[in-house]
């Protein structure tokens, strides 16, 4: 987290968990960026991020995914998974931003 400070790259996570629930949840795991409720899936539907029945007991959730957007809006780089188990690492990201120019570079 530290490296996408310095860069000035804001971290924001979205899920399909109500505010309570991403709230419990983003202290549970002592989360320090916006952990964002969408339990319409208006932002997670458009980005095709429904993994329908993919929770527990067969719920639907968001599936696993990291995006770069720049400051006008646009998504320069993505990553996607099927597995809330495989997530891109910090480093790898953060490789990912500077090749593309994102954040300022320390």
């Amino acid at each position: 987290m530290s490296e996408f400070g310095k860069r000035g790259i804001r971290v924001v996570a979205v899920s399909v968990d109500s505010v309570q629930v991403s709230r419990i949840l983003g202290e549970k795991a002592g989360l320090t960026f916006p952990l964002l409720s969408d339990p319409e899936q208006k932002v997670i539907r458009p980005f095709d991020l429904l993994h329908i029945r993919g929770g527990p007991k067969k719920v639907d959730i968001a599936r696993p995914a990291e995006f770069l957007i720049d400051p006008t809006g646009a998504v320069r780089w993505v990553n996607l998974t099927d597995s809330a188990t495989v997530r891109v690492r910090g480093d790898e990201l953060v490789r990912a931003a500077d090749r593309l120019g994102l954040g300022t570079h320390p």
